[in-house]
Formats: structure tokens, sequence, C-alpha cells
């Protein structure tokens, strides 16, 4: 037999190449494979609806009460903040809401009031603006790799929880959801953003750096946190390596922020505490870490 011949098996009477039976049984099991994705990914979804339809039900209310509502998504690149902007808005009236990103400030932003540029962008009676990153970008990105003075994240950490003081005082409706995602996940993430023609594009020179400064994003969060999480703007930590579950408890979270009407009392409301924790329990949780290793992991 020649070194270089093709091999075959016959079947019902038929030389077929073994190379072609391997392509066919390949692409026949990541078909299926697909497929198994998409239902998942259509169950998820449906589990996601009933939450959603009482989003709408808590919009409606506050555009009849005039009531305004501001959400924060901070955390990690990678952490699913986006992905849950998507579904929390989904079936809003988009009439009476909005998602901002701010990208990097302009020259003149830069000479103006630091909440200025957030500011402009706040809701108007009846309304929810839901933050992409906000304010907080001082305390972590730009703390991190020093887009600003140590006087100006100084000034900003002295002076945020008087911001949001404020804020409360006159009604506002403020919710500080942060991602918590693992380094393990986030790396996983980030590497399925390399090779995913659909995702390279949220793949950022920060992105690239985030995982070499995993410990200095660590150190800010707990500074962050223990800072500025008060009794009027507290925040709410959302693990988030299951994206599924971290959507469906951020939607609970906003949920549970408002009493509205026509509340479906049948539906679960009670949050997983595998996935949300306070704050002040994150904090706890930190400082414990740091007492047993002698520095924060995670």
């Amino acid at each position: 037999m020649e070194e270089n011949a093709i091999q075959t098996i016959d079947i019902e009477g038929n030389a077929v190449p073994i190379e072609a039976l391997i392509e066919a049984y390949t692409a026949q099991k990541s078909a299926k494979k697909q497929a198994k994705k998409g239902i998942r990914k259509r169950k998820e979804e449906q589990e996601l609806k009933p939450y959603q339809a009482e989003l709408i039900k808590l919009q409606k209310h506050l555009e009849e009460t005039g009531q305004k509502m501001i959400i924060l998504f901070e955390g990690r690149d990678a952490a699913g903040k986006g992905g849950t902007i998507r579904r929390v808005a989904r079936y809003m009236n988009e009439k009476h809401y909005r998602i901002v990103a701010l990208g990097k400030p302009t020259e003149e932003q830069r000479t103006q009031w630091f909440y200025q540029k957030y500011i402009q962008h706040f809701p108007h009676a009846g309304e929810i603006v839901l933050f992409d990153r906000s304010w907080y970008n001082r305390a972590m990105v730009e703390q991190v790799f020093g887009f600003c003075s140590d006087k100006e994240y100084e000034d900003f950490m002295k002076g945020v929880k008087g911001f949001e003081k404020d804020l409360t005082r006159q009604g506002i409706i403020l919710i500080k959801l942060y991602f918590s995602v693992t380094k393990e996940e986030q790396a996983r993430r980030f590497e399925r953003r390399k090779t995913d023609p659909l995702r390279q594009w949220k793949l950022s020179e920060i992105d690239v750096q985030a995982q070499e400064r995993w410990d200095d994003f660590t150190n800010a969060k707990y500074a962050m946190l223990k800072k500025t999480h008060s009794h009027n703007a507290p925040w709410t930590i959302i693990r988030s390596d299951d994206k599924q579950k971290a959507r469906k408890e951020a939607m609970k979270v906003i949920l549970d922020a408002v009493d509205y009407a026509d509340r479906n009392e049948e539906l679960d409301f009670v949050l997983d505490d595998t996935v949300v924790v306070s704050g002040a329990r994150e904090i706890e949780i930190m400082e414990a870490q740091r007492a047993r290793s002698g520095k924060f992991t995670g």
C-alpha cells in the first residue's frame, strides 16, 4: 500500500474516505452543540421575562408618580454589566429610560466640575437612567491607571457621599450595583473576545492590562466600598461568574427598591445570597481575606 494512499471504509458498497467521515462527525457534533446552546439561551431568556414584565410596571409607577431613578452599573471589565443593562431595558418604554456610557472626557470637560458631565444626563420626572460606568470611574480605572491625580482621587473619595446624599435627599432613587467576577472567569471571557470576531470590538487596551493589574483593582475596589458605602446610597455586590443568575438577581434588586402597584406576588423576589451581597458584608469578607492571607483575594 502506498504511504499516502487515502484510507477508506466500505459503507453499503461505497468506499468512503475515513477523513470525510471524521469531518462529517465533527460537523454534526458541532451542530448539536450549537443547537443545545441555542435552546439553553432561549430558556434563560424566558426565565427573565417575568421580571422584565415587573420592570415595565415599575417604570409605569415612576412615570405616574414623577419619581426619578438612577442605576449605576460598576465592576471590572467583562464582569457582565453591559449584558445585564440590555436585559433590564429590553422591554421598557424607550421614551422613559436612557442608557448612558460616557467615553474619555474632553479637554473642556476636564476643566469643568467633575460631576458636570454626569449631571447633564440625569433623569427628569418619571425617567430611569442606567449608567454603564459612572462617576466611580475615578475611584477605579482612573485611580489604577493614573488617569487622575492623587488630589483629584482624594477629593472624589471625600466628597462623593455628600454628593449622593444630596441626590437622595432630593428624591432620586439611587441604586449602586457592583458586578464582581473572579480572575479566572474574567480571563476566560477575555480569551473569548480575542477569538470571537463578533466580540473582538469589546477588547480594549485597558482590558489587556486588567489581569496584570488585578490586585490593584482589588485594592481600589476595597477602598471604594469602604469610603462610599452609606445608608443613603449603599452598594450591592452581584457575583457575576454565572451571567444568567447575575442578570436575574440584579433585576430583583432594582424591583425591590420601589414599592410599585400590581406586583406579581407569585414571583420569587427573594434574593439569592450566593449571588447578592451587601456592600457592608463584602467589606467584612474582604477584610477577613486580608487577615487570613495578608492580602485581598477578590
